[in-house]
């Protein structure tokens, strides 16, 4: 309910610390994605390539559900705040990288702390906003989300080519700084809750452990595939049984009867995929097969950066008319569209990977709207954190597991060749180490990872055709405009 008294919540700075604080989270999640050839240029270990990506995303995915459920427990404020503090050390940390295995150590921690950034701003919102004003401030933020997540992979081109791929890093501490400052000063919440709340720990470690391991054997990097695959499906077993039981589980398994969030889930985990998948792999496509700059390959994904907001801005105006399903199926079909454009006609020339970029951006501008309202209003107050988190929990390791799967592509499509002598592939990647490498092996190289690469986008096209087909069954509910419960939130 909503209270008169005490330290009232300014909703105007609160949404521009909010803003701060998703942007960061968004950017850093795809920034570093052209950053790379150029890091792996200068660091060495183009191996561990795909492993910088996924440390990140591997942390993310699991404290985005753990901090959605701690936010429902404790509240929204304390769990925002101590994801930002965390992040910011990561990314100082990051900065000051000097070995690759150094760089994803740090990228894990900068993870740690985005995943509560990536879901407490729009639950924070689901408090704060009505449902019609939420779906603005949805569309606003998915426009938001869209623009620096987009962006990221052009501003690292040109901090890379200009300055030094190490403020790629850095530059997140002022704006953290200035993000967490507003959110102390405006935004005031005051939980009330009729019993003590009990933190599921033992469920909150299991699931650290499964996720972990989860995304270890989609890395590729290991050679027990089948052991771990039963430590696996043991794990899940124990999780379910473990979450069955627990008096405030860290993720309520009974969220999943409804068949919007388990649609929901499971188009973010394929749309997720596809998206990540693309980001990382389309500026390696450009420089190291094509032989183009950074900036290029920041580029050749730009047009995303116009097409996902103006749609996530349409879609927050329309889907109280329109309905969630509407919005979901015409945003998922944009996005097959787009991935299956990427594996046919990728080798014809740029006009194929920005086509392919508007049309994505299109897509998910539209679908991530309509899927976080849906998931937010068919839940009360006190499951919003953790549902909104689930959303994004599906995405990340969507995304996660994809380009884990994807590095082990290049990987083995370089491997293949005996001839290609082992760092050269690295060195391709920057204009010094290209310099030194003889025409005949940079030609093997690029022949290599074109192989490698024309595999990943077909898989990437194919997670869009799973997302199309889960769709086509998303259930027709429209926006309610009845009021959920919710704590005493000062406004």
């Amino acid at each position: 309910m909503m209270a008169s008294h005490g330290r009232q919540t300014r909703r105007g700075l609160t949404v521009v610390a909010l803003v701060l604080a998703l942007a960061m989270a968004a950017l850093e999640a795809t920034v570093v994605a052209t950053a790379m050839p150029t890091v792996t240029g200068d660091l060495g270990g183009i191996e561990y390539y795909s492993w910088v990506t996924t440390a990140f995303m591997m942390l993310s995915a699991i404290t985005v559900p753990i901090s959605g459920k701690m936010a429902d427990l404790y509240g929204r404020k304390p769990v925002l705040l101590f994801g930002m503090t965390v992040f910011l050390l990561g990314s100082a940390a990051s900065g000051a990288a000097v070995s690759m295995p150094m760089l994803i150590a740090c990228r894990a921690l900068q993870g740690l702390g985005a995943g509560a950034m990536q879901s407490m701003p729009l639950t924070i919102l689901g408090d704060i906003f009505g449902v019609e004003e939420r779906a603005k401030m949805q569309g606003f933020f998915g426009a938001v989300w869209g623009f620096f997540g987009l962006v990221g992979p052009l501003i690292g081109g040109v901090i890379v080519e200009h300055v030094s791929w190490r403020w790629v890093f850095y530059m997140n501490v002022p704006f953290g700084v200035a993000g967490a400052a507003l959110l102390v000063s405006s935004f005031h919440e005051n939980v009330s809750r009729e019993k003590k709340p009990h933190l599921d720990i033992v469920g909150a470690a299991i699931f650290a452990s499964l996720v972990s391991l989860v995304l270890f054997a989609a890395g590729g990097h290991h050679e027990s595939g089948h052991l771990l695959l039963g430590v696996v499906v043991l794990l899940l077993g124990i999780f379910i049984f473990v979450e069955r039981r627990a008096i405030e589980p860290m993720l309520p398994l009974g969220l999943f009867k409804s068949r919007l969030i388990a649609l929901a889930s499971v188009i973010n985990a394929a749309a997720g995929g596809c998206m990540f998948g693309l980001l990382t792999y389309v500026p390696l496509y450009v420089q190291g097969v094509r032989h183009g700059t950074p900036t290029e390959a920041g580029t050749s994904i730009a047009p995303m950066l116009v097409a996902w907001p103006i749609a996530s801005a349409i879609a927050g105006r329309i889907v109280i008319k329109v309905g969630f399903r509407a919005l979901v199926r015409t945003g998922i079909g944009f996005t097959a569209v787009a991935t299956l454009l990427l594996a046919v006609f990728a080798k014809e020339g740029p006009w194929a990977l920005r086509s392919a970029a508007v049309l994505f951006g299109i897509g998910m501008g539209f679908v991530n709207i309509a899927i976080i309202i849906a998931v937010q209003t068919s839940v009360s107050w006190e499951y919003r954190g953790v549902a909104t988190a689930s959303t994004m929990f599906f995405r990340i390791i969507g995304g996660t597991v994809a380009v884990g799967v994807m590095g082990g592509v290049i990987v083995a499509a370089l491997a293949m060749d005996p001839t290609i002598p082992k760092g050269a592939a690295s060195q391709l990647l920057s204009r010094e180490g290209m310099a030194s490498i003889a025409p005949e092996i940079a030609s093997r190289i690029a022949g290599a990872l074109e192989r490698g690469l024309g595999t990943v986008f077909w898989i990437i096209g194919g997670l869009s055709v799973v997302a199309f087909i889960c769709a086509l069954f998303f259930p027709h509910v429209r926006p309610s405009n009845a009021p959920s419960s919710m704590p005493e939130i000062k406004t």
